[in-house]
């Protein structure tokens, strides 16, 4: 399933949390060249129907973490193992395809601003999903952030975030925070920026949700207060 861009509400939405609700299915939706091609081969190896996502806007992108690039031959990476992309030891972001790139430039400025260490763990799949590699990491950093470009009502994180919760509850010194898409349709292409997760979105999370980042103004139009929860799901948005 290829996730469009510059298409406004016709084909640039994320559909993976709907395809993750379908029993018997698995579903991948990795975001690096190096991910594609293993689990692209995991899954035509396999007996088991998988949903396949893919954005389009990451088709530029190069291989960015497996050091040599892409190799030739064949290779399988299993299916329902996330995988650390960067380490860190202050806060854990978990990622859903595309985000991790808006992860990783949240990343950059926390680090550099904040002096705060983030690890980023993209999840690579959905279903199945091993969550051991998540609680290790919240053990440590004892606060987790949960990003995709799928809208945040209904999000496969919710489960995620609900699930972590429960597993890693003795060791979190904050609730799981997600970072979604609006819920709306998806507007024209000029205002991505406006609908789909930005870098600076993360850092609005962290600072009202998870811990006071010294000096952050938040984006405008940008509100994860209990607040403006209550608002917006009065008017189903």
């Amino acid at each position: 399933v290829s996730v469009g861009s510059k298409y406004g509400a016709q084909h640039s939405q994320d559909w993976t949390s709907l395809c993750a609700h379908i029993p018997g299915l698995k579903v991948c939706f990795p975001a690096t060249p190096y991910d594609a091609k293993g689990l692209m081969t995991a899954a035509l190896n396999g007996t088991d129907p998988v949903v396949f996502f893919e954005s389009q806007r990451i088709y530029d992108k190069g291989e960015e973490f497996h050091q040599g690039g892409v190799p030739k031959e064949s290779y399988e990476i299993e299916i329902g193992e996330p995988d650390i992309k960067k380490e860190g030891k202050d806060i854990t972001i978990l990622t859903i395809g595309v985000t991790l790139y808006k992860a990783l430039e949240a990343a950059k400025i926390l680090e550099e601003k904040y002096g705060i260490s983030a690890e980023i763990i993209d999840a690579r799949s959905l279903v199945p999903f091993n969550y051991e590699k998540v609680i290790e990491s919240v053990k440590k950093t004892g606060k987790i952030l949960l990003a995709s470009d799928a809208c945040q009502r209904g999000s496969f994180l919710n489960d995620l975030a609900e699930n972590i919760s429960e597993m890693a509850f003795d060791y979190l010194d904050a609730p799981p925070v997600i970072v979604g898409a609006k819920n709306w349709i998806t507007p024209a292409y000029e205002f991505d920026h406006e609908f789909f997760p930005q870098a600076s979105w993360f850092l609005d999370a962290i600072n009202e949700k998870i811990m006071p980042l010294k000096g952050h103004v938040n984006t405008p139009n940008v509100n994860y207060t209990t607040n403006e929860r209550l608002r917006i799901s009065k008017k189903g948005v």
